[in-house]
């Protein structure tokens, strides 16, 4: 299907078994539950997917299960986060023969590269398949910034269409607006500055709460949509303590502790990460236990 970039899109985490085997049932009707709540679209085997510690071949099933799940609803957005080049390009075509309808690219990993070689590499990888890209910038976790002025040179190739900003500056939203113009659609890839970045001009929300809080997160979306700040500003406020758990090195371990609370998912992390234990476990605990205390109701929509 044709992607439109704009909206909610769930980066899903990843489910295991406990003898560490995916789970494939439970990301079935997780990913069911975020289509039922409204979102645009699924992103696959990224770094709240647990990217690093997948084999090629459980990617390859993640995203034919998550096709098969979606039947056409919403597109299917892979992450490709290779560490090499030649990699990248198999996966993207290897992926695209699956039915993926897009991809989240990032530069290399492991290798910090320059701006020549990443941008040999993004455009490498665009070549490598006739499905449209978002580009991921993520320089506070990997060390390579795509400036504003990178994306003005990447302009020149029309599959490239999407920009996940995860900079931690919310500034950039503007920067790459003035240097791009409307060339590209922006996304928010920083969940405790979503609403920040959809006020300044972002048209989506690459997401992590999500998770297990798919209907707040749509509701602040909508809210933003239909003009009503108001009540955008009411839902993110009660959000944000949730949302700084995005911004933190264990977030997989906080995301899906939050899913385990709620009831759609459990703690399972595949090594070398653990799940949290002692004080903060419950630091982790007292937070989301503190918010759904206090849900806010949302509008019926």
């Amino acid at each position: 299907m044709t992607v439109q970039w704009s909206g909610v899109f769930p980066a899903i985490t990843t489910k295991f078994k406990d003898d560490d085997t995916l789970d494939l049932e439970a990301m079935k009707r997780h990913i069911t539950f975020q289509i039922d709540a409204g979102v645009h679209g699924i992103i696959v085997v990224g770094s709240l997917g647990e990217n690093g510690v997948l084999t090629y071949e459980e990617k390859m099933e993640i995203i034919k299960t998550t096709i098969g799940v979606s039947n056409g609803r919403v597109p299917v957005i892979p992450t490709i986060a290779e560490n090499t080049t030649r990699d990248a390009c198999t996966f993207a075509r290897d992926a695209a023969a699956l039915g993926a309808d897009g991809f989240m690219v990032l530069p290399a990993m492991r290798y910090v590269a320059d701006d020549r070689e990443v941008e040999a590499h993004l455009r490498a990888v665009a070549a490598a398949s006739e499905l449209p890209l978002m580009l991921y910038n993520n320089p506070v976790t990997y060390g390579m910034d795509i400036k504003p002025e990178m994306f003005a040179r990447l302009a020149d190739e029309p599959k490239f269409q999407a920009i996940k900003e995860s900079s931690d500056n919310v500034r950039r939203v503007t920067d790459i607006i003035n240097v791009c113009g409307d060339r590209y659609s922006l996304f928010c890839g920083v969940d405790n500055l979503a609403l920040e970045s959809l006020v300044l001009g972002s048209k989506g929300w690459v997401a992590g709460l999500v998770c297990a809080f798919p209907h707040e997160t749509m509701a602040i979306y909508n809210a933003v949509q239909d003009g009503n700040l108001e009540e955008a500003r009411r839902i993110y406020r009660w959000f944000m303590p949730l949302l700084h758990l995005d911004v933190n090195t264990k977030l997989v371990q906080n995301i899906k502790l939050a899913e385990a609370m709620v009831g759609v998912g459990s703690e399972h992390v595949r090594a070398p990460r653990l799940t949290l234990i002692g004080q903060e476990r419950e630091q982790v605990v007292h937070i989301i236990e503190t918010a759904l205390a206090c849900r806010p109701e949302l509008a019926v929509v």
